[in-house]
């Protein structure tokens, strides 16, 4: 297993969020390994590809739409870190929900995807 170069993390990162935004859940899983983890702290684990599929199929049926505005995306070896704002639809309009999260690469695909954000403010904004 050798180390991505930094340009290579961020072209991962920028294709990854781009299936998001295309609103595909079997492109999204693409990029897991088979045994790849998606945790969403604030909820429980999702590990394997298709579990991992079906919990960003609900997620896409539950938001209209999606933006991410990235600040920053750092690497050090296999493992990449981004800040980001995640600009959501709501009843009142698009709110803007901090977000940071952490991913370890393993040949060229996610391993482990961790986020941290707050769901109360997530489920405010939604309104």
């Amino acid at each position: 297993m050798s180390d991505q170069t930094p340009a290579e993390a961020h072209q991962l990162v920028q294709d990854f969020f781009s299936a998001w935004v295309k609103r595909d859940p079997d492109l999204v899983a693409s990029f897991f390994t088979e045994d790849g983890v998606y945790h969403n702290i604030p909820q429980e684990r999702t590990q394997g590809r298709e579990a991992i599929r079906d919990l960003v199929a609900i997620w896409m049926e539950a938001l209209e739409g999606m933006e991410f505005r990235f600040q920053r995306v750092m690497v050090e070896g296999n493992s990449i870190a981004f800040e980001r704002f995640d600009v959501v639809p709501g009843g009142s309009g698009p709110k803007e929900l901090p977000c940071a999260g952490f991913m370890d690469i393993r040949d060229g695909k996610i391993a482990l995807w961790r986020e941290y954000w707050d769901f109360n403010q997530m489920m405010e904004a939604a309104k």
